[in-house]
């Protein structure tokens, strides 16, 4: 199945998503900067010390001293005269913090990846897979959000690996379905190296899933690709441009992260309704969008709530760029589904287009 992708030109986000929720709001006017408060907030930064970050140095706290932004969102500090010196010029050095913290993940991230080659790599996730495997009867279990289906999947082999430095390895795995030798699959894995120098997996894409081709079965491309497959069609390397792929990346790994903290799925809260609910991510929109009076970029991205076939959501990512690394910044909930009459589900907007300007970012 794919869906149809929508052209959503939008308005300055003012709803965030927190690591365990998102809110539905009515569209404000750009200039308006007042986010809903987080209705869970958790410590910016892994409550590390603001102000040291923005002066350039880590420091761990227990967060006993801490600010409340009027976003909701907390920051942490390590004494009461470091609290102080940053609320002298808080989005300063919120600022600040950020760059320092981007940039140094960058050059740790790449540091990390010099200590292991692609076979590293595939000994790795072959091992994961074999594993998970032993204990599912003999079968890799693999949830595909996109039909909605729980595979049961034979490994097959690990096709090759990519690597793009400061984002992490990239290994195409081949599969079969258990039920049908005819129906392949090609599996996607990224894979970064962590802090005590060993790897795991971030997520997982299908990069190729079988269609029906008269009496048996054909492999397909799945769209969109996933977005480590654009870099390595145009030789990445050092741009004074942000490319539309490294805002792609930037939006998954931030889903990724707020999916992994609520156990596979993103809590939402509907902020008309008050219901909560969790969604499964699907896949994003291209081309992404730059805002071309502040130069911030967003992109549309599908979800579907959890347990259903047609309950989809539309949700826009606004991402900026802090000390040479992309992030996200805002995000607001474009269309949610309303039942109809017969009993079907359609797509209905919270707010309309506005006359922004953006430029296609390629």
């Amino acid at each position: 199945m794919r869906m149809k992708s929508v052209v959503c030109l939008l308005v300055v986000a003012t709803a965030l998503l927190s690591p365990a929720a998102v809110s539905l709001a009515a569209a404000s006017p750009p200039a308006a900067k007042s986010p809903l408060p987080a209705s869970s907030a958790q410590p910016e930064f892994g409550g590390q010390c603001t102000m040291a970050l923005a002066e350039g140095s880590s420091v761990a706290t227990d967060c006993s001293i801490k600010w409340t932004a009027p976003d909701g969102k907390v920051y942490c500090f390590g004494s009461e005269k470091a609290r102080k010196e940053f609320l002298e010029n808080p989005q300063g050095n919120i600022e600040r913090a950020r760059n320092f913290l981007a940039a140094s993940q960058v050059d740790i991230n790449t540091e990390r990846m010099q200590h292991f080659e692609s076979g590293d790599v595939q000994t790795y996730v072959t091992g994961v897979i074999t594993d998970s495997a032993s204990k599912n009867g003999g079968a890799y279990p693999f949830f595909d959000p996109v039909s909605g289906q729980h595979l049961k999947l034979t490994f097959d082999h690990v096709d090759f690996v990519r690597t793009l430095a400061g984002y992490g390895f990239f290994p195409d795995v081949a599969f079969t379905a258990q039920d049908d030798a005819a129906k392949k699959y090609l599996i996607d894995f990224w894979i970064k190296p962590t802090a005590d120098k060993k790897l795991e997996i971030v997520d997982t894409r299908i990069y190729k899933a079988p269609k029906r081709d008269g009496t048996g079965w054909m492999l397909q491309t799945r769209q969109p690709i996933p977005w480590w497959w654009i870099p390595a069609s145009e030789h990445p390397g050092k741009t004074e441009q942000t490319r539309g792929w490294e805002v792609m990346s930037a939006v998954e790994e931030d889903i990724v992260k707020r999916r992994s903290d609520h156990h596979g799925t993103v809590e939402l809260t509907d902020s008309k309704t008050g219901e909560k609910v969790d969604l499964d991510f699907i896949g994003t929109h291209q081309p992404v969008r730059r805002l071309q009076q502040d130069g911030r970029y967003f992109m549309c991205t599908d979800f579907r709530k959890a347990g259903t076939t047609d309950q989809y959501y539309d949700i826009d990512f606004w991402v900026n760029e802090h000390g040479g690394k992309m992030t996200v910044d805002d995000v607001k909930v474009h269309k949610v589904p309303e039942k109809q009459q017969d009993g079907g589900y359609i797509q209905v907007p919270r707010y309309n287009f506005d006359d922004l300007k953006f430029d296609v970012v390629p």
